[in-house]
């Protein structure tokens, strides 16, 4: 069920950036980095249609989240481009070509490398909470910096830094997330009340929208989805053997093939990411 809950998380929110970066791309300006644009853009029905698809992503990757490890997930999740792929290619009209079977291969095949590789397991008891906060802290940290840079930076070089920073935050979020449901597994929901996951879940959620958002706004898809998708399952990863106690198999081959999958993940985000079907892409048809 995890392979189930995971794909079908991923196939909601590729279409839910699909369809909200149709509607950020219209949004004003002056909204950049500011919360005020989530409340402009839920007046767009398209963009409110994204929001479901992706509520509907996050959910399913919780459930996801429940059944697995979070270094079992994140891979899977990071796939939402294949589907954000095959809607841009609907809309388009477009043939795939070679450099898009190139990114399918590679987006999918660094997946399976990864999860076969690593075969991801949790331990019995999560790492200690200094450790989880150096983590947290680390991430955040990256977050604020990147953020800090795009101010300063012209609109057509903003796009990658806000969205990368959105993905630390969402992989940030998915780890709590895991969090949150093992709280409830052991104590119900009162208890979950009682603890600060909750909360910084939410935060990170809204944060991390609004980044979104802003570099949707300031480009087209292809100059913020790849880097989204590949640091959210990066900072999962992170977060999964860093403070919640997942394992990964460390022999030499095993980290080889882990560290060729996540290569080959990222250079498919990137190749699928700048295939002439993604919206905003200038250049003639791939063959």
């Amino acid at each position: 069920m995890v392979y189930v809950f995971g794909l079908a998380a991923a196939c909601l929110l590729g279409v839910g950036f699909v369809l909200q970066q149709h509607a950020a791309e219209r949004a004003p300006a002056r909204d950049v980095l500011h919360f005020r644009i989530l409340w402009d853009l839920a007046r767009n029905g398209l963009w409110l249609g994204g929001i479901a698809c992706m509520v509907g992503g996050q959910v399913l990757g919780a459930l996801a989240l429940a059944e697995g490890d979070l270094s079992q997930v994140e891979p899977l999740l990071a796939t939402n481009l294949l589907f954000a792929f095959a809607l841009a290619r609907r809309l388009s009209g477009q043939r795939i070509g070679v450099s898009g079977w190139t990114g399918v291969i590679l987006l999918g095949g660094g997946v399976a490398a990864f999860t076969l590789a690593g075969r991801p397991s949790a331990s019995p008891a999560p790492e200690g909470a200094l450790r989880q906060w150096i983590v947290i802290g680390a991430i955040v940290g990256l977050s604020l910096v990147l953020i800090a840079f795009a101010r300063h930076l012209p609109l057509f070089e903003e796009p990658p830094l806000l969205a990368t920073a959105a993905g630390l935050l969402y992989g940030l979020q998915d780890a709590l997330t895991r969090v949150s449901t093992q709280i409830i597994d052991s104590g119900g929901i009162g208890a979950l009340l009682a603890r600060w996951e909750p909360y910084a879940v939410v935060a990170l959620a809204v944060t991390g929208l609004m980044l979104v958002q802003s570099a949707f706004e300031e480009g087209p898809l292809r100059m913020s989805l790849p880097a989204l998708t590949a640091a959210e399952p990066l900072a999962g990863i992170l977060c999964g053997v860093g403070f919640l106690g997942d394992r990964l198999h460390t022999d030499v081959l095993a980290l080889t093939w882990q560290a060729l999958g996540l290569a080959a993940v990222v250079a498919g985000v990137f190749v699928l990411a700048r295939h002439p079907v993604m919206p905003g892409h200038t250049d003639g048809d791939d063959t």
